[in-house]
């Protein structure tokens, strides 16, 4: 399950250069894990739109690097595997397939609080195992959120295919996300070249080297950690109320160095805070799917739009599970009792856009 065959290519040294690359010899251990999850229903989400995660029979495969070395990662139900060049670098490419699973999460709470809510009760009960889909690596969660900006998710799924075709890391015939060290020395040009427009390119290419320098650290915080949160003279700067609000909390010095590079605001933020960070608190706010679905449920208007500060209000009555919450009224998951209003005739949903 681990190993996909290896096919043949052009010429005699690729193909032995790809079959040694995928031998199940360079990557002699293999570590398993049962993992017994913390709230029991747990179901595997669908492979990921840009081809990283991908289904292997009932299960999902995904290629990882851990310190520049891969690990392949297999997840079929509850069972974690993992192949890699030593038990280290297996078991933490393992931590990271938990973590984007959201195995780990214990939402006994939230089902507690809002199973028989009047918006979201419907939706719970019939779907109790959704979990927030995350990025395994936070890196690859901003990035994307950064291929996202402002456009259908369809066409940034495209272009996070194209970045990792001529950028991302191999092995065998199973890829993964390019990290920041390479988009960092990336010239324009070739970000470019993958479809995204030039202002995202160099706001990619700024975060990158951020994080490539270690001034953004992107770690997931542990329990009971301290938080880092930003100086005081960097929250004045970022004086209005969505931005202050996260620069003040978990991760604020982080977040408030990547909203100072221009074309990054909040919303680009949020979406790496809530599936780049596991931020069950936080929702990204700025999504066109979410203004109008706020604008729908509060006015019974099907053409209404709510602002920011309208999501956000709605969204703090689930505090502090806003962001899974939202996964609720998300795309398929969406079961709601819908407002209808007499004379009005509903229409096909708009592709989903996002705001910076």
């Amino acid at each position: 399950m681990l190993q996909p065959a290896a096919h043949a290519g052009r010429g005699a040294a690729p193909v032995r250069a790809r079959r040694q690359s995928a031998s199940p010899a360079a990557l002699p251990v293999l570590v398993r894990e049962v993992v017994e999850p913390r709230w029991p229903h747990f179901r595997l989400g669908p492979p990921s739109l840009d081809g990283l995660t991908r289904r292997r029979g009932n299960g999902l495969i995904r290629l990882l690097h851990v310190d520049g070395a891969p690990v392949l990662v297999a997840v079929s139900g509850t069972v974690f595997a993992a192949r890699a060049v030593d038990e280290a670098s297996a078991r933490e490419g393992i931590a990271r397939m938990r973590f984007a699973t959201g195995i780990d999460d214990d939402l006994a709470e939230f089902h507690a609080r809002f199973r028989d809510d009047p918006v979201l009760g419907r939706a719970i009960r019939a779907r109790p195992w959704l979990r927030v889909r995350r990025n395994p690596t936070a890196f690859e969660s901003l990035a994307w959120a950064i291929t996202e900006q402002l456009i259908e998710v369809v066409r940034a799924n495209a272009i996070q295919r194209r970045l990792v075709a001529a950028h991302g890391r191999r092995h065998g015939l199973l890829r993964d996300s390019p990290e920041a060290e390479t988009v960092a020395g990336l010239a324009p040009a070739e970000i470019d070249a993958c479809g995204l427009a030039p202002k995202r390119t160099l706001a990619l290419r700024r975060a990158a080297r951020e994080v490539a320098a270690g001034r953004v650290a992107l770690a997931r915080r542990a329990e009971g950690a301290p938080a880092a949160t930003a100086t005081p003279a960097r929250t004045a700067r970022l004086a209005d109320g969505p931005r202050a609000a996260l620069v003040a909390g978990a991760h604020g010095a982080d977040f408030a160095r990547l909203l100072a590079i221009p074309e990054i605001g909040t919303w680009t933020v949020e979406m790496l805070a809530l599936h780049g960070l596991g931020r069950l608190d936080v929702v990204p706010a700025g999504d066109l799917g979410y203004l109008k679905l706020v604008g729908r449920l509060q006015t019974g208007n099907p053409r209404a739009i709510a602002d920011e500060d309208e999501v956000r209000g709605f969204f703090s009555a689930y505090a502090p599970y806003a962001g899974m919450a939202a996964q609720y009224l998300s795309g398929p998951a969406r079961t709601l009792p819908a407002p209808r209003r007499a004379g009005t005739r509903w229409s096909a949903g708009s592709p989903r856009t996002a705001a910076a």
